[in-house]
This record gives structure tokens, sequence and C-alpha cells, in this order.
């Protein structure tokens, strides 16, 4: 039987958490479902393989670095991105819309795209919905993301406003670029993308004008951009509400393990974020009981393990004392094993998550979660 391009289905729900399957021809994604980060067609410090072994379903990868290196074009040539690193899983492709705002000061923004400066050597480079929309096809992507704009969340209200309503446009360009690619398009699938910032009116807005486009899937933008946990909440009161039942909701850029619980809690289904990779690079380790910080001198002598109940090979090989050891030392392997243990934590995360709610017990695995996480 040959796997559908796209479907989703919803297997249990507590409360308004939920858990689920999504089928696609590259594989099936359990959700709850976190993302580790491939930026640049590599999750940091990583293997494929070892990414695949923390349990992880599907990688994300970014546009916009990867269209200015190696290039898309060339990624292509090459066979692809899946081909390229050697990741033959689901990967889901950001639009390049992000740098918009996380690179104020090299862009500039009219209702046709974006001119970017490259932060590598300075050259000019135009994306718009349709030239995003071709990128993500040369590089293969399986869920393809609409190309949006994400202001601050504390611009003036008119600000987000017009952006939202512009990035609805760039919408509607996104759908019709994607299924201009029809091979393309017959399997992979497109995410469209809410705005508004914390404003529930336009938040509702976005929504309406995305299901009225179309979309596989739909994304929550626009925050963990500064606003804070109790805003973004807030926001998450409302917006997951807002996008249709059938369809997995994504939450972009997030984030936290508690941050993860509180938005699956609300009805969140896909998580993506650099925070496991790049704490495991700078000395941070994610614990049930918390983060640690392995440079810290307290550790120097610990021979106990980061973590009793994690099964990878950072936890049932080495100790704390090693760990401090080797990012004292500044030596790679203490990013690889960190990074490993790390992302392997969000997965165990993801895991119990699914399980507590197809056990109809979330609201006491959440409570219990955040007594020993956060203390």
């Amino acid at each position: 039987m040959t796997a559908p391009r796209f479907e989703f289905s919803v297997q249990a729900t507590d409360g308004k958490a939920r858990t689920g399957t999504i089928r696609m021809q590259r594989g099936e994604i359990r959700t709850p479902a976190f993302m580790p980060v491939g930026t640049a067609a590599t999750v940091k410090a990583m293997k494929p393989e070892t990414v695949r072994a923390t349990g992880a379903d599907i990688l994300l990868g970014n546009t916009y670095h990867l269209m200015l290196r190696p290039g898309a074009e060339r990624v292509a040539r090459l066979g692809g991105l899946h081909k390229f690193m050697n990741w033959d899983r689901p990967i889901l492709t950001d639009s390049g819309g992000y740098q918009v705002m996380s690179l104020s000061e090299l862009r500039k923004i009219t209702e046709e795209g974006v001119t970017f400066k490259s932060h590598l050597d300075g050259s000019k480079h135009l994306i718009t919905p349709e030239r995003s929309m071709e990128i993500q096809r040369l590089l293969g992507s399986d869920v393809v993301m609409a190309f949006d704009e994400c202001p601050r969340a504390d611009a003036p209200r008119e600000v987000i406003a017009e952006s939202m309503r512009m990035s609805m446009r760039w919408a509607a360009r996104s759908r019709a670029g994607f299924d201009s690619g029809e091979e393309h398009a017959s399997r992979a699938a497109l995410f469209g993308i809410q705005q508004g910032a914390l404003d529930e009116h336009l938040r509702r807005e976005s929504a309406q004008a995305l299901q009225a486009i179309g979309f596989d899937g739909y994304a929550i933008g626009g925050l963990a951009v500064g606003e804070g946990q109790e805003a973004m909440f807030a926001t998450l009161d409302f917006a997951p509400d807002m996008l249709p039942q059938d369809r997995p909701r994504y939450l972009m850029g997030v984030g936290k393990p508690d941050d993860l619980v509180g938005a699956v809690e609300r009805g969140v289904d896909m998580f993506d974020c650099v925070l496991p990779s790049r704490s495991g690079r700078n000395g941070q380790g994610f614990t049930w009981n918390g983060p640690l910080n392995l440079r810290n001198a307290r550790h120097a002598e610990d021979p106990a393990p980061l973590d009793l109940r994690c099964p990878g090979d950072c936890c049932t090989k080495y100790s704390r004392a090693y760990l401090h050891h080797l990012h004292k030392s500044g030596e790679i392997l203490g990013a690889m094993l960190l990074t490993e243990h790390n992302l392997t934590f969000y997965q165990q995360l993801m895991a119990a998550m699914r399980e507590a709610i197809a056990e109809g017990r979330f609201a006491a695995f959440a409570a219990e979660f955040r007594r020993g996480y956060l203390g």
C-alpha cells in the first residue's frame, strides 16, 4: 500500500492535549512531536543516525541558510537534501521569513518580498513567496512552510496588523507557488502560518484568512520572540482553538521543556527549537529535575550520571565529573555527548506526553513534571 502524501489522525485527546500521527511518504511522525533543528543540513555535533536513535521522526532545515550555502540549486543537483545529509525521513523547511525579523539590519521588506544582504558576504538576495517555494522544492522538503513576516511582539498594533495582512497575501502566493510545482506538491505538504502577535482579534483574522486559502497544517508564528512565557501561554489559550481540529498545529521556535508541556496542554502538536542542541554545546544539560550547568565547579568531582532516568550513552557511561572536564577543557566530545543527551531528553518528554494523553492522565503528568523540573 502506497503511503499517503499527507494524512493526520488524532488517536486520543485529554482536555485540549492530543496525540496522533502524521503519515507521509517518508515515514510517520508521532505527535506531539519535537523536531531537532538542522539549520545547515546538520544537527550540530550529531550524526543523522544518532539523531534518529534519540527518537526524532522529523528534522527541520533552514531555507535562508541553505539557499546561501551551499545553495538550493546545488543541493538539488546532488540529489536533494535527504540524500545530501543522509536523512531518509521527513524534513520540514522553514520559509526564510523568520530572518525578516532576526536579520533586521540586513533586509528591506516590500510587497514583493524581502531583500536580504547575506550575513556571509554581503551579497544581495530577494526572497519572495514564489522563490521561497522554489527553494524548498529544490531542497526536496516534505513539509513546506508558507513565506511570512514575523514582527516583534511589542511592535505597535497597527504595525502588527499590516504585517499580518501582508503575510496572509504572501500565504496565498505561497499556495499558488507550491501548487505550480506539481511533482513536488504531489508528495509534500504545505503549512500556513498564523500571525497577529498577542492580539486575539488579529489572530482570529489571520486564522480565517489561512483557512480560506487552505493548508495541510497550520503553524502558530510570532511567539517565542521575547514576549515571555506568561504572554505566550495567554496567547496559546486562544490561538490553537482558532485553527482546524483535523489538521496539525505547529508552534514555531519553542522551546524550553516547560514551554512544551504548557503548549501541549493548550492543543499544540509540533515544535522545533535550537535550545537542546545549542545548550548541549554550551554545557547545559536538561534533566527531569531541571537544567544543569555542567561547567559549574560543583560537578568537578561528582561521579553521578547526569540523569538517572536517561537511557543514553551520556548518562549510562559517563559521569557529571567527566562532562564537566570535557566542557571546561573545550573538548568536542563534551558538545557531542551533551547534545545527544538533550535531544534524547526532549524525545523522552514527547513520548511521555503522548503516553499520558493516550491514558487520560495528562493533567497529573504535567503537574508531576512541573514539580520535578521547576522545583
